[in-house]
């Protein structure tokens, strides 16, 4: 008796049977009376497969395989149990043997074994249903998301549980958990969760895609830290690599002696530069292995998105490769990965809900695009132009800082032409790029002041945020997967400082609505000054798209000198309160104003600056940024915030006229 139907091989050769990982793989079953396990593997090329057991003894006679419906081969093996580990051994179409993990398992022997283990997918007890049900891909881009970017494998360390330290998933959860709430963060996102042999690989070329790797526990344990988490009302991104996969030849590549998940064609089959295989996502199979994985994902261990790695890789049929072969118009995209991404973002939302975010480093357009209107249908995108730009100025001494100062200010002009995620991620501090402290020149309290006023600067700006791990406590050294980050550096005066500058942040941040609600739209920022290079400064407005009301001031000063009575044009006339500064956390740093338990707000004076009929004064200190509370404003500023927006609207966007709905919001129409 065949598990995998005639209707489940149509729905797997068309790509569309998104639980397929029900069927192949190994699932605990009763059969004639006979519990036990029923193993089913895709090979459709092979001579044979066998399915080698702890429970026949490794033999391989004893478990030879049927081949089934579309290139399906299955067995039953009585008296197989959970946990027990197994292979297969597929003899194929060019007559050698190798002996592969299975696909489709969900649990591996830990590493440098390589074996797949039986796992029984139903039974964990959940507790996450509030959050659950408050999930709502439509309200996600424009709600805060500070994400905190981690490896669990090197977050923490006790080399009192053997060789490497390893944590479980379940103590991972409960310290995450912990640390997240106290941060402020909103999301983790989690590194090298899919099986992966090598730990120097990140967990970027993965021999087991659904399988929670077992460097930190089963996946019981992981369903219990995701679990956790959400508890904590912590949303879990995994990064997640459909671009390409390793060549161990226990993996996927030549899986039945042909080319089966890679592409046929040599041309297209690698990545050279990588040394991996490439995905062919032109097969159906092959996208239904993918997709039903994503979806595996989400519904099985209930992860808010993905993070798809490689995007760019995806896109061009050049990329990374001396030798290429264009399109079939002659073009260099690759027709084949975009119709697979654009399949993979709409099965994703509307099988599950969850979302999926692309590390894109290409200039196509339409990344974050709906796909029904001609875009890839991905909710975010990392903005890897800011993350070069920026660490390109902060890198310059500041004196010669106002020679790039454009580099600083150009991310605005394309800042809404897609939903962005502002990343300092694990790439920027690994391979002698240098820590984010050690990027900065100067002594110390240079360094620290400048990386304070960097993440106000990306916390200021348009765009989700994320930050690697250790970054928030200013780590000094690279990141290396093999030793845990330095939390001594934690406890640490000026280290500590930074630290709780982005605690200060992320409070901020999830506070003001102007600073989250601003995907692609361009009225939820406004320039002060941009131009004053010569005092490494830049100054600018955030706010909802309507007025003024709980608009946000934003001076950010990338100066080592003080600036007496520093002046900043307004548009509104009344009273600014400083919510935050970078010396909010030093010693008489945010106590230098305070009267009377509180700090002083800053009067505007009718003085025109900047382009405006009003201004204030502020003594900046050296490298200090502050953002200030817009004053409650008048009916008359109203009008007059209302009249200058038809006016803006009327001159950048031709013949329309503009009205406001019942609730102030500004809708234009053609005139």
């Amino acid at each position: 008796m065949n598990s995998f139907t005639e209707y489940d091989s149509f729905l797997f050769h068309e790509g569309t049977n998104y639980e397929v990982y029900r069927k192949l793989g190994a699932h605990l079953c009763t059969e004639n009376g006979l519990q036990g396990v029923r193993f089913a593997v895709w090979a459709p090329n092979a001579k044979t497969v066998h399915v080698l057991t702890e429970k026949t003894g490794w033999n391989e006679e004893d478990g030879e395989m049927e081949l089934s419906e579309g290139g399906i081969w299955e067995i039953f093996i009585p008296g197989a149990s959970e946990g027990d580990c197994y292979r297969f051994a597929v003899t194929g179409a060019d007559g050698k043997k190798r002996y592969k993990s299975d696909p489709y398992a969900f649990y591996s022997e830990l590493r440098p074994n390589n074996a797949s283990r039986i796992f029984h997918l139903d039974g964990y007890e959940w507790h996450d249903g509030d959050f659950i049900q408050k999930r709502d891909l439509s309200k996600v881009p424009s709600q805060p998301m500070a994400i905190y970017e981690v490896h669990l494998g090197s977050w923490k360390k006790d080399y009192s549980r053997g060789e490497f330290g390893f944590l479980n998933y379940r103590e991972l959860g409960e310290q995450l958990a912990e640390y997240l709430d106290y941060m402020g963060y909103t999301h983790v996102e989690l590194i090298g969760i899919s099986e992966h042999p090598f730990d120097g690989s990140w967990g970027y070329q993965v021999t087991g895609y659904y399988a929670p790797t077992s460097r930190y526990g089963t996946p019981e344990d992981f369903r219990y830290f995701v679990d956790v988490l959400h508890q904590h009302h912590i949303g879990v991104i995994l990064d997640w690599v459909p671009a390409h996969f390793p060549k161990d030849e226990f993996g996927l590549s030549e899986f039945d002696g042909t080319a089966l998940y890679e592409s046929e064609d040599p041309l297209r089959a690698e990545y050279p530069e990588w040394g991996t295989k490439a995905f062919d996502h032109g097969k159906p199979e092959v996208r239904n292995f993918l997709i039903a994985n994503a979806v595996y994902w989400v519904k099985e261990f209930h992860i808010d998105a993905l993070r798809v790695d490689a995007v760019a890789s995806m896109m061009y049929v050049n990329f990374g490769r001396s030798q290429w072969r264009p399109n079939k118009n002659g073009g260099l995209e690759n027709l084949e990965s975009i119709e697979f991404l654009k399949k993979l973002n709409s099965i994703v939302k509307k099988e599950t809900g969850a979302f999926l975010i692309a590390e894109d480093s290409s200039i196509m357009e339409g990344i974050t695009k709906d796909e029904k209107d001609g875009g890839i249908g991905f909710l975010f995108k990392w903005n890897m132009g800011w993350m070069n730009d920026t660490l390109k100025y902060i890198g310059k001494d500041p004196v010669f800082r106002t020679y790039h100062h454009e580099a600083l200010t150009h991310t605005v002009d394309y800042a809404f032409l897609e939903n962005w995620v502002l990343v300092l991620s694990h790439d920027e501090v690994v391979h002698l790029k240098h820590s984010m402290l050690e990027k900065f020149p100067g002594g110390i309290e240079d360094k620290t002041g400048g990386l304070k006023t960097l993440y106000t600067f990306q916390y200021a700006l348009p765009g989700k945020k994320l930050l690697f791990m250790g970054q928030e406590f200013a780590e000094d050294r690279e990141w290396d997967e093999n030793r845990s980050i330095n939390w001594d550096f934690a406890a640490d005066f000026g280290h500590r400082d930074v630290m709780q500058c982005v605690k200060n942040l992320n409070s901020v941040y999830r506070t003001y609505s102007c600073l989250f609600s601003d995907s692609k739209d361009g009225r939820t920022f406004e320039w002060i000054n941009k131009y004053d290079s010569d005092r490494n400064i830049v100054s600018f407005i955030r706010r909802n798209p309507w007025n003024y009301d709980s608009a946000l001031l934003v001076i950010c000063s990338f100066s080592p000198v003080e600036h007496h009575d520093y002046t900043c044009g307004v548009p509104v006339s009344g009273m600014y309160k400083r919510v935050f500064s970078t010396y909010d956390s030093l010693p008489g740093g945010g106590n230098t104003y305070e009267v009377s338990g509180g700090i002083p707000p800053i009067i505007s004076t009718e003085h025109p600056c900047d382009g405006h009929q009003n201004m204030i004064m502020y003594s900046l200190r050296p490298y200090e940024s502050i953002i200030m509370e817009f004053p409650v404003i008048s009916e008359k500023d109203k009008k007059k915030s209302a009249a200058a927006e038809t006016g803006t609207k009327k001159r950048s966007a031709g013949k329309t006229r503009t009205t406001k709905n019942k609730a102030g919001k500004v809708k234009t129409k053609n005139a």
